[in-house]
């Protein structure tokens, strides 16, 4: 008998050894400033050696959608299943641009997403003006246009307040041969936005210009001067196939999952390393603590999201695709973008889902005990939420911030000096604690929403489709627009 207890006292003890149970408190101390920074330096390095970039369709996504699975597909395969999910988007490149002004000089340009090409000689002509309204929008509306024939001209128009496609839209319908945008900011670092993929053929080309150049151009043409300028814009659009990246940990309930996400892109114009290198990052590092880890209740899935910066293709394409009962599996989605802002401020998205406060009140519970003012905040149509939210998932997250708490917002400075180390690792820290919390116990988490009833006749699903088609449409206006806080393109 002394023996037998003996021996079962072993394996208990064996048992227990091998039971390494999840707390929040073992995920926040498993995040690690240096392993963040060596994430995101590896992203830096990614964009640098591809053109600068880590965008959808360039070679720059496949090579961070290759260092994402090196880790989750090939060393956390004992703890992890991870799988892509391919389908299909426009992509667009701008492989040159330019605006020559009426003294012969190239002109600081920007080209916009899904920016419209001219004639393989470009487009000279004369400028016409468009009235200047900050309160309303400039050449927002049919009403501001009254009394303009810019037929054969270029039309110079003030950015801000509406879509910028809708400014365009106008120019157009008034005879305008394109358009030169100026921005609504001082200096040359102009934001770039999307003019969607759905105004593809219907727009005439655009070249972004800095404030002071257009506004002394409008000047000048108040003051009687003919103005000739010239716009050259070489654009390819074409079907590209892309993918999320979803990995999930093997422990945990099938039917009780927990979703963080983050986009793994960035925009054409730089490397994106807090726009969302620090997202991205963030899942890496979770994830590599949750896999030590046995017995947790619920399961956590990982998903690095495509195309989010042509209009949140990838997180749309997968919540628009997600069976109902595949849907009511998931209790709570994170969305982690810009988190790791060089200037910050602390936003907890939070919703008018009920559930959308258990989550949050995790997230900021965490950040005001270690000292960082975490606001709550609603969330607004420009990152992967958009798609939960519709669906009806409770769901929060955090942001840090687009200009003036990102100057590098969407450029290609937003590198590896575009951090603030302290804010960021606070910001996983209480990503992971959270995530950890629910992966033990969702107690009290209302469940799924059911916002829409089944589809059973043909009509249904074509008012299905219609209702996404225009959820997309409102994202890509998001990122056109831009609001206080969830829509991450300035006018």
């Amino acid at each position: 008998m002394k023996t037998t207890s003996s021996l079962a006292a072993g394996l208990w003890a064996l048992g227990a050894f091998a039971r390494n149970p999840l707390t929040p408190e073992k995920a926040v101390e498993d995040i690690k400033t240096q392993e963040l920074q060596r994430n995101l330096w590896n992203f830096n390095k990614i964009a640098r050696d591809n053109g600068g970039n880590r965008a959808f369709g360039l070679p720059g996504y496949e090579a961070s959608s290759d260092y994402v699975l090196e880790r989750a597909q090939t060393r956390f395969h004992t703890t992890m299943d991870t799988w892509k999910q391919y389908f299909n988007h426009t992509f667009t490149r701008i492989n040159d641009i330019s605006v020559t002004g009426p003294e012969g000089e190239d002109v600081v340009v920007i080209a916009l997403t899904y920016n419209p090409a001219t004639p393989a000689e470009g487009i000279t002509a004369p400028l016409i003006d468009t009235p200047v309204d900050d309160a309303r929008g400039s050449a927002c509306f049919e009403d501001q246009w009254e009394g303009i024939d810019a037929t054969g001209r270029l039309a110079l128009v003030k950015r801000g307040a509406c879509a910028i496609s809708d400014k365009l839209k106008l120019a157009s319908a008034h005879g305008a041969l394109g358009v030169i945008l100026y921005n609504n900011s001082p200096g040359n670092a102009i934001t770039a936005a999307t003019l969607g993929r759905e105004n593809i053929g219907l727009l005439p080309p655009v070249g972004t210009i800095p404030l002071e150049v257009g506004t002394a151009w409008s000047a000048r043409l108040r003051g009687g001067e003919e103005l000739v300028v010239k716009l050259y814009v070489d654009a390819v659009f074409e079907d590209r196939e892309t993918w999320n990246i979803i990995s999930e940990t093997k422990e945990g309930d099938p039917d009780n999952v927990i979703v963080l996400g983050a986009h793994l892109d960035s925009v054409q114009a730089g490397p994106g390393v807090n726009d969302d290198g620090s997202g991205s990052g963030a899942l890496l590092e979770i994830m590599g603590s949750f896999k030590k880890y046995t017995g947790f209740k619920n399961k956590v899935r990982f998903i690095w999201w495509g195309a989010e910066e042509s209009g949140l293709i990838g997180s749309l394409y997968y919540t628009s695709t997600l069976p109902e009962e595949e849907a009511d599996k998931i209790r709570f989605y994170f969305n982690y973008d810009m988190i790791g802002s060089i200037s910050p401020k602390f936003d907890v998205y939070q919703g008018r889902n009920p559930g959308d406060a258990y989550g949050a009140a995790l997230l900021q519970e965490y950040l005001l005990e270690e000292g960082y003012p975490a606001q709550l905040a609603p969330f607004g149509t420009g990152s992967d939420y958009v798609g939960f939210i519709n669906i009806g998932v409770p769901s929060s997250g955090l942001h840090t911030g687009t200009p003036p708490f990102d100057p590098c917002y969407h450029l290609a400075c937003d590198g590896i000096d575009n951090i603030n180390w302290d804010a960021y690792t606070a910001n996983v820290k209480a990503a992971a604690r959270a995530a950890a919390i629910f992966a033990n116990d969702l107690s009290g988490v209302p469940p799924r929403s059911r916002t829409t009833p089944a589809k059973r006749d043909f009509a249904s699903v074509r008012r299905e489709f219609e209702r996404w088609a225009a959820i997309a449409e409102e994202a890509e206006h998001g990122h056109s627009c831009g609001g206080e806080h969830g829509s991450k393109n300035t006018i």
